[in-house]
């Protein structure tokens, strides 16, 4: 790998080396992202499903008739899509030790998006858990249809965690960018 930055005198430009031990933890800490990807994939598929299938027994009680849960459901569906897309944009990496994209457009992507859905979900989330806990006075009759909705609401929770500490880790590569000219740390 080149360093963006040339030689004082116009000459080429210097490598970087890379030992044995560093590329190893180059692959342990994207391990670790992808590990925390797979999370949040997890937890916001989960959510989204378990908000999909919420209906109660009558005609009145389903998700989509619910502003606030049309929201935690879209919210959801959106960052496990995303978390996919990086998910297979982790393991390219650590196969390929390689990105999809050019170094300096795939941290910045990474970073910006971490903390755009991370937010969404949060707002999202909290939306929802409002919503369900105005909706404690109906749930005497519907108690399925209010465990359902709290615990797709609990998930998306977890979900925006486990984003939020991707969200740090892309952070961390973001700095590491700004001052070695180069995602990795080393």
């Amino acid at each position: 790998m080149r360093s963006p930055h040339p030689h004082r005198n116009g000459g080429e430009t210097q490598q970087h080396f890379h030992s044995t031990i560093s590329l190893q933890k180059l692959k342990r800490f994207n391990s670790l992202i992808l590990v925390f990807r797979f999370s949040a994939f997890c937890f916001s598929l989960a959510s989204a499903v378990f908000m999909l299938t919420n209906s109660g027994g009558s005609d009145s009680f389903h998700w989509y008739n619910f502003d606030a849960f049309r929201y935690v459901f879209a919210a959801n569906a959106i960052v496990a899509v995303y978390s996919l897309f990086e998910m297979t944009a982790a393991v390219w990496e650590i196969s390929r030790n390689a990105t999809l994209f050019p170094e300096i457009c795939q941290v910045w992507f990474d970073f910006g998006h971490d903390q755009v859905f991370a937010y969404l979900l949060l707002s999202a989330n909290s939306t929802g858990t409002e919503m369900a806990r105005t909706m404690k006075a109906a749930c005497t009759d519907n108690k399925p249809f209010c465990v359902q909705s709290d615990i797709a609401i609990a998930l998306g929770f977890v979900g925006f965690l486990f984003l939020g500490v991707s969200s740090l880790f892309s952070g961390f590569r973001v700095v590491c960018f700004i001052i070695n000219g180069s995602r990795f740390y080393v």
